[in-house]
């Protein structure tokens, strides 16, 4: 099979290295809760599989009626994704499914944000993307996991837990997603934390209150639940990561 590689910066320590060259064809990681082999890959890459990530995607969402908020119009094409993960189960059914958009370079690459044009907390949510920018941001998008699976909450820290990688695979500090806030729990597992002093908003409709969530890459240490941080560690381990630096650092 031909390996692809990605080249996301510039050479420099072994540790840079690793962290900088991914092989995105073949690459993967098991899920020990459910099972399931989450693969990681570009679009371009696995053109059959993203059209599996998202057939998923819309049919879950379809569910829910929010379709809308996968902007498949932008997204199906594939080139403003990064990266994907998908779960595929024992019988090679995809059961799950998350796409990666960055490294952002200005704001406004973070459509996302429109949720909270002329409401409140719209200027301050724009400054801490701003503020992280220099240090590297990419964002989650369009996750689901299948309503006939009967192993979605493994399936919905996986997922997270994929969130938790992204910026470590392509060369960013910082992975940044809007969730519905039941869900903000879940990612507070995998070290995702919510920014509380931003109002949530009622998106992609009413029913729901969306929150912003960070993950730092400087932080998992001290922000993931134990047995989720043991998961990402085997996970680096199996994707050729190293552990992250656990040297204080100083930024934003």
């Amino acid at each position: 099979m031909t390996v692809e590689t990605i080249a996301v910066g510039p050479a420099g320590a072994p540790e840079d290295r690793a962290r900088r060259t991914i092989t995105t064809v073949g690459g993967h990681f098991l899920d020990l809760a459910s099972g399931c082999r989450i693969r990681l890959a570009t679009p371009a890459a696995e053109p059959g599989l993203w059209a599996r990530y998202l057939d998923g995607a819309l049919r879950t969402y379809r569910h829910f009626g929010v379709e809308s908020a996968l902007e498949l119009s932008a997204t199906a094409g594939g080139d403003t994704t990064a990266l994907f993960c998908t779960a595929i189960d024992p019988d090679g059914r995809m059961v799950a499914g998350v796409r990666v958009q960055g490294r952002y370079r200005r704001v406004t690459d973070a459509t996302s944000l429109l949720a909270w044009e002329g409401r409140p907390g719209e200027s301050a949510l724009r400054m801490m993307m701003a503020g992280r920018l220099p240090f590297g941001v990419v964002e989650g998008r369009g996750a689901w996991v299948s309503r006939e699976t009967p192993y979605r909450n493994e399936l919905g820290a996986a997922i997270s837990r994929c969130l938790a990688h992204a910026p470590r695979l392509l060369d960013a500090r910082f992975c940044f997603a809007t969730v519905a806030s039941f869900a903000a729990s879940r990612h507070a597992a995998s070290g995702g934390m919510t920014a509380t002093d931003i109002a949530p908003v009622p998106y992609p409709d009413d029913r729901y209150r969306t929150v912003p969530i960070w993950w730092d890459t400087r932080r998992y240490r001290s922000t993931a639940a134990p047995d989720q941080y043991a998961a990402m560690r085997a996970e680096w381990a199996e994707l050729g990561l190293p552990e992250p630096d656990p040297r204080p650092f100083h930024g934003c």
